[in-house]
């Protein structure tokens, strides 16, 4: 396989992941903001510009920080990449270049996503908002699902790595954020507005459920961080996506003989965070165990585009 088709079908995974994940977080801001206890306002939106790691790019756009604004930017705004719409499009130019790589079902779930933003110029309120993020989530479980159909070869293995890559950098984000930015001054450490944005954090990840099932002693921040971090049972926790990470750039091997820095960065965080116990990560300090998880992850991205050769 070409650098080029190679680094295209990673990108793809990439966008497409960091596309449904904003979708996400939108829905589940707004969710916070309009439907919980008390009104989370400003704070809560920005946590989101935050966690979607574009807060100056918004400051410098000179909006305000309001739903209407704050949504507008994260779903329509091509002037940055981290909005949804900037995500697909990124994504559907990558598919393009590898066109005779994918297969028909996932062609037509990233174009069908592409088509809901082209052309529209404005989002008008919380219906309107929540059916575009609806819409976004759709298609990127249906390219999901097409990808797991798809023959199991590089073309897969590079566009779930890319993925894996993604969605820990997007589950370290959300996590550090939560845990330093969202709750609002003067808010009580496990009162109503706290349990609702952890709430709100297991919405965005879609792991409410799987939280219940784990865990019988309530909500407890305690509870959701080790879910998140240490508990390979849930997609989108940093050890699925870790383990995830290992086994594709394995198979990538095995296939293409390639296999250099990237295979031994990936196999030695696995092994780090399979020893880590998500307490001693809390009484060590949180934020500079995920601002040290997110630096090594683009580390590790890094050198997989110097092993394939990426350009």
């Amino acid at each position: 396989m070409l650098s080029r088709t190679a680094a295209s079908l990673y990108w793809l995974g990439r966008y497409i992941e960091r596309a449904d994940f904003i979708a996400r977080l939108i829905e589940a801001t707004v969710r916070l903001d309009v439907m919980s206890s008390r009104p989370a306002g400003e704070a809560a939106w920005q946590s989101a510009l935050a966690v979607s790691d574009t807060e100056a790019a918004f400051v410098a756009s000179g909006a305000a920080l309001t739903q209407t604004d704050v949504v507008r930017f994260l779903t329509l705004d091509k002037s940055h990449p981290g909005s949804v719409a900037r995500c697909l499009g990124r994504a559907r130019d990558n598919a393009r270049a590898v066109r005779t790589a994918l297969t028909r079902e996932s062609w037509t779930a990233i174009n069908r996503a592409w088509l809901v933003f082209e052309n529209r110029t404005n989002v008008d309120g919380t219906s309107t908002t929540l059916m575009l993020v609806d819409a976004v989530k759709n298609e990127a479980r249906s390219f999901e699902g097409a990808v797991h159909r798809m023959l199991r070869n590089q073309s897969t293995w590079f566009i779930r790595l890319g993925q894996a890559v993604e969605r820990a950098d997007n589950t370290a984000r959300l996590l550090d954020v939560k845990y330093h930015i969202l709750l609002p001054e003067g808010e009580q450490v496990g009162g109503v507005v706290d349990r609702d944005q952890w709430t709100t954090i297991l919405q965005t990840v879609s792991a409410v459920t799987a939280y219940r099932w784990m865990y019988n002693d309530g909500l407890l921040p305690a509870n959701v961080i080790d879910l998140l971090i240490a508990r390979s049972e849930l997609p989108r926790s940093l050890a699925a996506s870790v383990e995830e990470t290992v086994e594709l750039l394995g198979l990538l091997a095995k296939r293409t003989g390639t296999h250099g820095e990237a295979d031994r960065m990936a196999r030695m965080r696995s092994a780090r965070l399979g020893r880590t116990r998500s307490g001693e990560v809390i009484a060590s300090g949180l934020h500079q165990y995920l601002e040290a998880f997110i630096r090594e992850n683009d580390q590790l991205h890094g050198a997989i585009g110097r092993q394939f050769k990426f350009h």
